[in-house]
């Protein structure tokens, strides 16, 4: 047995640490674990440290290492402050001891202990450095480093490894309306990311308010919850553009990898080429681990028109907007990408998000928005069943269109196999669990989403309406006046609110939600009533509001269940089971919800006849 072989135990604990994460360290590493030779020993120390102090030259100096020795490489980060002084001391030692492997000569095999020492002390350091968790034994008081963004110690990184947000790409085009393209190629970016399981991504909708900031990275990853970012700014001019992306380990703003892209859009497997290259690049620079099956879904194109592509990221630009407005030019985009190329799965899911939007919202009635969102899903999933996309809007079609829970589940389940980060798919499935009765898998879904999704105002509403089920009306009050705040076109926020207040008894509150609720939704129904409302009076604006929402369904579309809810909060019984059978008879897409409207008075023979004939487990 070697003399040094307690050090080489220390070496072995640490190498468990470094698998999967740097394949050439690892493998100067085993030699060196394994050799009882002195000056074999001393050489894969040297080796180890090469490895080491070459990246960081790459990393902190900003430049490759070629020939330089490793003195004058240390010595330069010791000068700029780039690396601990006492782990410069520790370089400098094993350096000139490690000399007696790659020049053997004759020396003490006892100086091999303050080598492997002083290795051991670098290492340590080095995965610190790169947002790598320790593993074995808890290291020593001493010995902790804080390295993250949050101020969290190394025994605590576990949460933070692998996990990554892409901030909102900056347009450098002249041309404004060019945002939607470099939103677009983001996006997609981000997309294949969500797609591998090893990855914590955060969605979009979180980054979405960094876009015109200039908070430092530490500060944005802090807030986020992640150790890695990445920013990118993109240029579209004529039939070419500009992209250029870095992935920043965030504790130090540390440059990993960064790359310019240039192409000249002759063909779409120009733009997404690039797509899934950047994707893999980080995925590859985060050391996560890419299925073949992950891999294709990748770098697998939708379409093959150029034209059709470019009208689906503009489609996708209005829909996020979910306005009237926009969602009528998000359909107009959406069918021209369908026309251009009819094979385009994407362009009809896109089809269908729109009208199951607009019923959603109250904007179509259900009779009209529900035969054209299914025909225009069916279509997507035939033209292609690996879109994660495809299987959401199905899911939410057969849920909320056609009341077909078993379906719905499945399509759900689908989406999020294709694609685990996907948080609209997660929340939305704790609401049909919750629906289903089914709590604990319901908590387990929605606690998912908002850690992948912790920004996004509809997220945190749809958490909102969780935490009703649970009846936990404190934090849903809270999370509803969050998203509100977030987003003040929010009617389900306003939702939120307003039943959370109901079962808290804050009445005049309760009130305004509901003010609030129609305002949004309904334009004219809360116009021109006085609805000011007192802990001692707060029927009275109510019963305004349900009586101008019921004649004003001569004009427009008003959801049966949004008026049953009033009649929630007046406690009229009968009038909440005339309105809910009413949304029975339209399919209105709340009575799923019904459930958190008869909490009170669920016995009665009325309420189970609604639930029996939509097949709810009550």
């Amino acid at each position: 047995m070697a003399i040094w072989s307690a050090e080489t135990k220390e070496l072995e604990r640490l190498n468990v640490s470094l698998m999967g994460h740097f394949p050439e360290l690892e493998k100067e590493m085993g030699q060196l674990i394994k050799t009882e030779d002195e000056n074999v020993a001393m050489l894969y120390s040297r080796r180890c440290l090469e490895i080491i102090v070459t990246d960081l030259c790459e990393c902190e100096l900003k430049r490759p290492r070629k020939t330089e020795p490793l003195k004058g490489i240390i010595d330069k980060l010791n000068k700029e402050e780039k690396v601990a002084s006492y782990i410069v001391t520790s370089m400098h030692g094993l350096n000139s001891l490690s000399t007696y492997g790659a020049h053997p000569k004759d020396f003490d095999p006892e100086q091999v202990k303050p080598a492997l020492n002083n290795l051991a002390i670098i290492l340590k350091w080095y995965l610190r450095y790169k947002g790598i968790e320790i593993l074995g034994k808890e290291l020593k008081t001493e010995e902790k480093e804080v390295i993250v963004g949050t101020g969290e110690y190394i025994t605590d990184l576990t949460k933070l490894e692998k996990s990554v947000a892409i901030l909102p790409f900056k347009n450098d085009s002249k041309d404004e309306e060019n945002t939607y393209f470099i939103n677009g190629l983001m996006e997609e970016i981000l997309n294949n990311l969500q797609k591998i399981k090893d990855l914590r991504v955060i969605s979009r909708t979180s980054v979405e308010q960094y876009r015109n900031q200039t908070k430092p990275i530490p500060e944005i990853a802090k807030e986020l919850g992640v150790n890695y970012i990445v920013e990118g700014s993109g240029q579209k001019y004529g039939n070419s553009f500009r992209l250029r992306t870095q992935l920043i380990m965030a504790a130090r703003e540390s440059h990993l990898w960064g790359e310019s892209f240039q192409r000249k859009i002759t063909e779409v497997e120009d733009i997404f080429a690039i797509q899934s290259q950047i994707a893999e690049k980080i995925a590859q620079e985060l050391k996560a681990a890419i299925t073949p099956e992950e891999k294709q879904l990748i770098e697998k194109i939708p379409t093959e028109k150029l034209e059709a592509y470019d009208n689906y990221l503009k489609g996708q630009f209005h829909w996020r907007k979910l306005t009237p407005k926009d969602l009528d030019i998000s359909l107009k985009y959406f069918e021209m990408a369908r026309d251009k190329d009819p094979e385009f799965a994407l362009a009809y899911a896109g089809i269908a998000d729109v009208w199951i939007g607009r019923q959603q919202l109250g904007f179509a009635s259900p009779d009209v928005a529900g035969p054209l969102a299914y025909e225009a899903a069916m279509k997507a999933v035939e033209l292609d069943s690996t879109r994660a996309e495809v299987h959401y809007t199905l899911a939410l079609m057969y849920t909320w269109g056609m009341f077909d829970w078993e379906a719905g589940e499945n399509s759900f389940k689908k989406a999020i196999d294709l694609k685990p980060a996907f948080p609209e798919a997660h929340i939305y499935y704790s609401h049909l669990l919750n629906i289903l009765v089914q709590p604990e898998k319901a908590r387990m879904h929605a606690e998912t989403a908002i850690k992948k999704d912790p920004a996004n105002p509809l997220v945190i509403t749809l958490y909102g309406v969780d935490q009703l089920f649970f009846h936990d009306f404190e934090k849903a009050r809270k999370l509803g006046y969050e998203a509100l705040n977030m987003d003040p076109a929010s009617g389900l926020a306003a939702f939120v609110i307003a039943f959370s207040n109901l079962h808290l008894g804050r009445y005049s509150e309760m009130v305004e939600g509901f003010i609030k609720i129609f305002s949004i939704q309904y334009k004219g129904v809360a116009e021109g009533l006085n609805l000011s409302a007192s802990i001692e009076n707060y029927k009275k604006p109510l019963e305004l509001l349900a009586e101008s929402a019921i004649n004003n369904r001569t004009k427009i579309y008003v959801l049966p269940t949004d008026i049953a809810q009033i009649f929630v909060a007046l406690g009229d019984k009968d009038r909440v089971i005339e309105w809910c059978e009413k949304g029975l008879e339209e399919h209105d897409p709340g009575l799923p919800y019904i459930n958190l409207l008869f909490e009170n008075f669920d016995d009665d023979p009325r309420f189970r006849e609604i639930v029996r004939k939509i097949n709810l487990p009550y």
